[in-house]
């Protein structure tokens, strides 16, 4: 339980970021009503987004409590190896930036199933809609929930889903009501809340381990110097050896960080395309700071506990004579006992910052989806007003399906494992379209259709034995393998098929794959150090510096 100080911060925060959300919101509807383009201004902010909000939006969409939560329990059962999924996201938004945004805002499309429609067809178009609205609700709505829940019901003992849906409802209200323009803004403040916050959490970390040599000191202790490597050798009992993470990751990151329409929203929205390019790249240097904000403490939690300066005894259980900790509460128990009160308070506020972002950035792109992909091609003369009507109502219809959910979500051990367990198994196929669809001429129509619905189908098979028939030789296989078997798998399916069913270009698809992969560096950007090609340049090297250096 928390001070009543702590409980009144919380609070205010909520209060206000409800405020500012609607005012914002509503200002920019007003503004845009009665204009030529109501539904643009509503789903896409009137495509008004510069770099640094679309930067920030991106990092805040991405992390969540899930992050928070999940990251730190990582941190106290693997050291800084899911570190990984963080530095190998910095090379996708280097891709975004260089390959996929260009071709989105030349396009002019609204959402990614649009595009898929432009380059390929119709069908492709529906299946992506579909399946990008089912992982909102599961991926970015669901786990950030059951993340928030554990953390509050800790926190307050209020039960977990009841604190839920009080702030569901509170983030839905703003969402829907003031569209993209009040998750953008909501989002850069709540950025800088969860940076806070983290940073918060590790100082004191830090500090009660008394630095960085005594925290090595106790892993020699312990025999666990390899909790502070990245690059495991193969055959590590965590499943993800160093070839895993270059083989799987960028299965899972290409389809999340290029071809999911929750989080490419904002780069849609971009005023240009420099500021399209810029966005991703400005998100990407964020993303160096959640290795060591997020994954670090959990690491110093776990030293912190085996030289007695943490009391774990609130996650341990005994079961067959042995003692177990459910590591899932270690953020909790690192904010009320190594924070003093006040400063809990602003730590709950991150926290909340994570969740509400999360929520109201897929509530976001559900609404947009369902709109312009589902409702308006049954009622192509629909007006603006109808579906903007329909995209609040898709939203909340979204937001109780990820509801209903949550139990099943909870039997993952490791909530961060089991969120990119999913990911692992619905991004091959999309991943495989969208990469071939822009590199390669005779990528077809017909051979998108097959390799979507085929490699859908065989990754929800695969999946189902997995969780049914772990013991069997597909359940051996680790989840970021297992993703690069089957965008293998789906890249033979799209070849073989684009042979079959050779590619009928139209005058529009013909300008949406790139000739060459150097087409895309023609453009030539700002100029001085705000250029996007030496920008992409300076985050390449400094992420294989820091690879180097933690392998």
């Amino acid at each position: 339980m928390i001070h009543t100080l702590d409980i009144t911060i919380s609070a205010l925060y909520i209060t206000a970021i409800f405020v500012i959300g609607l005012w914002a919101g509503l200002k920019h509807k007003k503004q845009s009503k009665g204009g030529a383009n109501e539904a643009g201004a509503y789903f896409l902010a009137g495509k008004t987004l510069r770099w640094p909000t679309i930067g920030l939006a991106l990092f805040a969409t991405n992390i969540s409590c899930v992050h928070l939560v999940s990251l730190a329990q990582s941190g106290f059962d693997t050291g800084l190896l899911n570190g990984n999924f963080e530095w190998m996201a910095a090379f996708i938004l280097i891709l975004l930036a260089l390959f996929f945004a260009p071709f989105y805002i030349r396009s002019g499309v609204s959402t990614l199933p649009d595009f898929l429609e432009k380059r390929y067809d119709r069908a492709s178009r529906d299946w992506l809609a579909v399946i990008s609205v089912v992982s909102a609700v599961i991926v970015h709505i669901s786990f950030s929930l059951l993340a928030g829940g554990i953390v509050l019901q800790t926190l307050f003992g209020v039960d977990m889903y009841t604190s839920i849906i009080a702030i569901s409802i509170i983030t839905a209200i703003y969402t829907i009501v003031g569209g993209l323009t009040a998750v953008v803004v909501t989002e850069s403040i709540q950025t800088i809340v969860l940076l806070f916050g983290a940073l918060i959490i590790s100082v004191a970390a830090y500090n009660k381990m008394g630095g960085w040599q005594p925290m090595v000191h106790v892993l020699q202790a312990t025999d666990q110097l390899e909790k502070l490597s990245m690059m495991r050798s193969h055959g590590d009992s965590s499943g993800m050896p160093w070839y895993a993470v270059f083989l799987g990751y960028p299965i899972l990151g290409i389809w999340y960080w290029c071809a999911d329409q929750t989080i490419v929203q904002r780069v849609l929205g971009a005023k240009d395309e420099n500021h399209a390019r810029m966005g991703p790249l400005f998100c990407g240097f964020i993303k160096i700071l959640p290795v060591f904000i997020f994954v670090l403490p959990g690491l110093f939690a776990y030293t912190l506990s085996q030289s007695g300066g943490l009391d774990i005894s609130a996650l341990q259980t005994v079961s067959e004579g042995k003692t177990v900790v459910n590591s899932k509460g270690i953020y909790t128990l690192m904010i009320t006992q190594l924070l003093p009160k006040g400063l809990v308070g602003i730590l709950v506020a991150a926290l909340l910052s994570g969740l509400m972002s999360q929520i109201s950035g897929a509530l976001n792109s559900i609404s947009t989806l369902v709109s312009y992909d589902l409702y308006r091609r049954r009622k192509p003369g629909a007006s603006d007003r109808q579906l903007i009507r329909v995209g609040k109502i898709s939203a909340g219809v979204a937001l109780i399906v990820s509801l209903a959910t949550l139990p099943l979500l909870n039997s993952y051990e490791s909530i961060f494992n089991g969120l990119n367990d999913i990911i692992a198994h619905i991004a091959p196929p999309i991943t495989c379209v969208f990469l071939l669809g822009i590199f390669w001429k005779k990528a077809s129509a017909e051979s998108s259709k097959f390799t979507l619905w085929i490699g859908s189908a065989v990754g929800f098979t695969v999946f189902t034995v997995n969780k049914l028939y772990p013991e069997t030789l597909v359940g051996q296989i680790p989840f970021m393998m297992m993703a690069f078997y089957l965008f293998c798998f789906c890249v033979l399916i799209q070849v073989i098929f684009s042979f079959i069913f050779p590619v009928r270009h139209t005058s529009e698809s013909l300008e949406l794959y790139w000739k060459s992969p150097l087409e895309s560096l023609q453009t030539p950007g700002w100029k001085g150090l705000g250029n996007y090609k030496t920008l992409s340049l300076l985050l390449a090297v400094i992420m294989c510096f820091l690879f180097w250096f933690f392998r």
